[in-house]
C-alpha cells in the first residue's frame, strides 16, 4: 500500500489529478490491488469485471455531455434572476457569485482559495472512493450505492439536453453580467506548486461542455454521499459530515462555476433519487418475496396450498404433545389446550418444563382440578384435562 501511495503522488505530481474516468478506475483498480495484495489474482479480476460498466458510463457520460448544448439555446437570464431574486436583499442586487467575488477575490492567492481548490477536486474522487471502500466491505450496499450514483447521473445528463444553462462565468464572458467573474476554481493549487494538477483540471474545464450548470452535480454528489452514509453515522457526527456539500456549495458559488439556484436543484434531484430508488427497491423486494413465496402460500405467510392446515385438518380425537392443538398448532409455543368437549383452554405459563434447549414448554398443572376460578367474568366450569395417564389408563 505504501508502494501505491508514493506512485500515486508522484503521478499527482508530474501528470496531475485523476479527474478522467479511466485515469481514475486505473488508480482506484490499483489501490484495491494494493489493499488486498494477498489475495491471487483472479479476485483482482473481479474489479474490472464489477466496474467496468460504471467506468464505460462515464466515459460515455463525459463525451456526450459536450453535446448537450448543440439542440438548444443555453438558458442564462433566467438563472440570474433567480439569485438576484433569492439574494438580491442582502447583496445589493446582485448575483451572490458576484458580490463574493467582489469581497474575497484578490490577484494573489489567499488561504481559502487553496481550500476552495481542493473542495472542488474532491468531487471528482469523493464519489468513487466511496464506492471502491463499499465494493471491499460490503458488495450489497456497493450496489445500492451504485443505483443510486447512476439514477442521479443519468437525471443530470438528461437535464443537460433538455435545459442547457450557463454558468456566472459564461454569463459574464458574453455580457450578460455587468461586472467580470473570475473562473478561479483551480487557482489554490498554485500556492503548492501544483501546476499539473491546475492544467489538469485547466483541460478539463476546456473539454467539457460549458453549459451544463443546471443542476450542480457537484454539489449534488457531495450532498449524496453524505446522505447515503448519515443512517450509519452517529447524530452527533452529522454536522461535520453536512459542512461538506456545504463547503461545495461555497466553493462553485465563489468560483463563479454555478449559481445559487443551480445547487438548489441537485439537492432536490437527490431527494428524489433516494425516494425514486428506495421505493423501486422496496417494490422489488416485495415482488421477489411473493415469487419465493409460490403459488401456494399468501402474502402474510399463512401455508394454503397442499401440506398446509387448510388442506391437513386436526385429528377429531383429542391429541397430546408437540402438535396437540388444532390445526396442528403446537403447545410448546404456549397454543391453546384442545379438551374432550372440544372447548379450548388458554395456556397457563410458569408452570411448564424447561427442556435440554433452554425452551419453556407451558403444560397443564399437574393436580386434579382446575386452577382458574369458578365464579366471576370470564369464569369458566371445571372440566377435566386429558393428560399422558388419561390416555395410559384408557389403553
Amino acid at each position: 500500500m505504501a508502494l501505491w501511495i508514493v506512485a500515486f503522488v508522484a503521478g499527482w505530481l508530474l501528470i496531475g489529478l485523476p479527474t478522467d474516468p479511466l485515469y481514475a478506475f486505473f488508480w482506484l483498480w490499483a489501490a484495491t490491488v494494493a489493499w488486498r495484495s494477498h489475495l491471487p489474482w483472479r479476485q483482482h479480476l473481479t474489479f474490472a469485471r464489477d466496474w467496468l460498466p460504471v467506468v464505460i458510463l462515464l466515459a460515455i457520460y463525459n463525451v456526450s455531455r459536450g453535446f448537450a448544448d448543440d439542440y438548444f439555446q443555453p438558458h442564462v437570464t433566467e438563472l440570474i434572476h433567480a439569485d438576484e431574486w433569492m439574494f438580491g436583499w442582502a447583496t445589493g442586487g446582485q448575483v451572490p457569485t458576484v458580490w463574493l467575488q467582489q469581497h474575497l477575490y484578490h490577484p494573489d492567492v489567499r488561504w481559502y482559495d487553496v481550500i476552495a481548490s481542493f473542495v472542488y477536486f474532491s468531487h471528482f474522487v469523493a464519489a468513487l472512493t466511496a464506492a471502491v471502500v463499499l465494493w471491499l466491505v460490503s458488495r450489497p450496499r456497493w450496489a445500492a450505492f451504485m443505483r443510486r450514483w447512476f439514477t442521479l447521473s443519468l437525471a443530470g445528463l438528461i437535464t443537460y439536453f433538455a435545459y442547457p444553462a450557463a454558468p456566472p462565468w459564461w454569463a459574464s464572458v458574453h455580457g450578460f453580467l455587468p461586472v467580470d467573474v473570475a473562473r478561479i476554481s483551480n487557482r489554490g493549487w498554485q500556492e503548492f506548486g501544483l501546476h499539473g494538477a491546475g492544467n489538469t483540471l485547466n483541460v478539463l474545464q476546456l473539454a467539457s461542455n460549458p453549459v451544463a450548470a443546471m443542476p450542480s452535480l457537484h454539489t449534488a454528489y457531495a450532498l449524496f454521499v453524505v446522505v447515503f452514509f448519515l443512517p450509519t453515522v452517529k447524530r452527533r457526527w452529522w454536522p461535520l459530515l453536512l459542512a461538506y456539500p456545504l463547503a461545495m456549495t461555497f466553493t462553485l458559488v465563489y468560483t463563479g462555476e454555478h449559481y445559487v439556484i443551480d445547487v438548489l436543484v441537485g439537492w432536490a434531484y437527490v431527494g428524489g433519487v433516494f425516494l425514486l430508488v428506495g421505493a423501486g427497491e422496496r417494490w422489488w423486494a416485495a415482488r421477489r418475496a411473493l415469487g419465493t413465496a409460490g403459488p401456494g402460500s399468501d402474502p402474510g405467510g399463512t401455508n394454503t396450498g397442499p401440506g398446509g392446515p387448510e388442506h391437513n385438518p386436526p385429528p377429531s380425537g383429542p391429541t397430546n404433545g408437540p402438535t396437540g392443538g388444532p390445526g396442528g398448532a403446537s403447545t410448546d409455543r404456549g397454543g391453546p389446550e384442545q379438551t374432550r368437549t372440544g372447548r379450548l383452554d388458554p395456556p397457563t405459563t410458569g408452570s411448564g418444563a424447561t427442556g435440554v434447549d433452554g425452551t419453556t414448554n407451558p403444560t397443564r398443572p399437574s393436580t386434579p382440578g382446575d386452577s382458574r376460578p369458578s365464579s366471576g367474568v370470564g369464569a369458566v366450569p371445571a372440566q377435566p384435562t386429558v393428560n399422558a395417564e388419561a390416555g395410559q389408563r384408557r389403553r
